[in-house]
């Protein structure tokens, strides 16, 4: 006869509020009653001292729970403390590799990224959450240049709620965030409100950071001659960081060697960021910005209303779009795909002697083709690569962040006999 043995009794993990004994239900209450041995932090355990079960405090994760199985598998009826909900950024995910899954019962309480959504009235159906507790902060940077709408942040006291603004700021990003601090959410002393970015001040070590992107335009501040910070212009709902960025405009503006009263081209123009520095340093140009998407010339339209320039926006694919403009003296090509080489072609039969045309390329099929363009054409050209990279802080520390590296291919046309300046040693 096969003796059947009793199978190890069920573990609750009971997830609680900052109020402990009192935000659990009847069934919880229940379940913890009835434990012999109970795991939590210090501060978890400090509210069910009139339980009779021992207290095992959680110091060492992997320590604790072994000496927690071995409890377990001894005959002690086990129960786990966690915060809100265990599964949610909690301890859960760590039981469910030491323990049988089938023995763990889970009891969730409201997760503070419940909380904190509902204290701020916002639907999170459609939030991202991340945690910094413990961990890097490059799965928020990520979502950040992205431009998610709602961002849920679990801190910790090094990755504290000022750390993330300090954060925020040096990215120098597109999108515009409002930042709320949620502390001591459920509990007597709870806070919530608006952080300003620079502000210095203490947070309570149970918080969450919510960022919640603005859609409406921030005035501009007094602004530089050239190299307008990325975070000015208007830009890509879906696609913020899909634009020219603001050290490799610098450079563009550069090599294409700016002139009072010339005729300008931005082909591929997309936000129209460059198109908008070339009017602001050369006013009296005629700037036309070539851009085939409309959500493109929306943005465009927007951005030389905002900046106070003068820049025509053309409809259109290029080089159709190009026909009826007036020959240019500067071109700069910021896309164009499979139809580049046409581009460059049109582009180069159209330029006045003299002209320049600068081509910004960030893949290297499109760098092919383009070379092949040129080289088979026999133009004069040079080609500069850029690799740029911003600082951003890390806790205390500062580490450095690469842009997508960008090849400039500067071409000027000359009448024959002329001397060619872009022979450079």
């Amino acid at each position: 006869m096969i003796q059947i043995t009793n199978p190890l009794p069920f573990i609750p993990v009971v997830g609680i509020g900052l109020t402990g004994w009192h935000s659990l239900t009847p069934s919880q209450r229940l379940a913890l009653e009835e434990a012999t041995l109970l795991v939590g932090s210090r501060r978890q355990l400090a509210s069910f001292t009139h339980l009779p079960a021992e207290h095992l405090p959680l110091t060492t994760f992997t320590e604790t729970l072994r000496i927690a199985h071995a409890r377990w598998q001894g005959g002690d009826r086990l129960a786990i403390l966690a915060s809100g909900d265990p599964l949610c950024f909690g301890i859960g995910r760590l039981l469910l590799s030491q323990f049988p899954p089938e023995s763990l019962v889970f009891h969730p309480h409201v997760s503070a990224i419940q909380f904190a959504f509902s204290r701020l009235k916002l639907p999170w159906q459609d939030a991202v959450l991340t945690s910094v507790h413990g961990r890097g902060c490059e799965e928020l940077i990520e979502h950040l240049r992205q431009g998610v709408e709602k961002i849920a942040i679990l801190t910790d006291g090094v990755h504290n709620p000022g750390a993330i603004a300090t954060l925020y700021q040096a990215l120098d990003l597109p999108s515009r965030y409002q930042i709320w601090v949620c502390e001591n959410l459920g509990g007597p002393d709870e806070r919530v409100g608006l952080l300003a970015v620079g502000e210095k001040r203490n947070f309570a070590p149970l918080n969450v950071v919510v960022m919640v992107r603005q859609w409406e335009a921030e005035p501009l501040p007094p602004l530089p001659l050239f190299g307008i910070p990325d975070r000015h212009f208007l830009t890509w709902p879906d696609r913020p960081g899909l634009m020219t960025k603001r050290e490799v405009r610098i450079a563009i503006l550069g090599e294409l060697a700016l002139m009072p009263g010339q005729v300008v081209w931005d082909i591929g123009a997309g936000t129209g960021s460059v198109a908008v520095e070339v009017a602001r340093l050369c006013p009296d140009s005629q700037v036309f910005a070539i851009e085939k998407t409309a959500m493109g010339i929306y943005l465009i339209e927007q951005n030389v209303q905002r900046f106070g320039v003068t820049v025509e926006a053309i409809a259109g694919t290029a080089p159709a779009a190009l026909t009826d403009l007036p020959d240019p003296d500067r071109i700069f090509i910021g896309g164009g795909g499979q139809d580049l080489a046409a581009i460059l072609t049109h582009s180069h039969s159209r330029l006045k002697p003299g002209g320049r045309i600068v081509i910004a390329l960030a893949t290297l099929e499109s760098l092919q083709i383009a070379l092949a363009e040129l080289q088979g054409q026999g133009w004069d050209y040079q080609v500069l690569q850029w690799n740029v990279a911003r600082s951003h802080p890390v806790a205390h520390l500062h580490r450095m962040a690469p842009l997508n590296p960008v090849t400039l291919i500067v071409v000027e046309k000359w009448e024959v006999g002329s001397e060619k300046p872009l022979q450079r040693n």
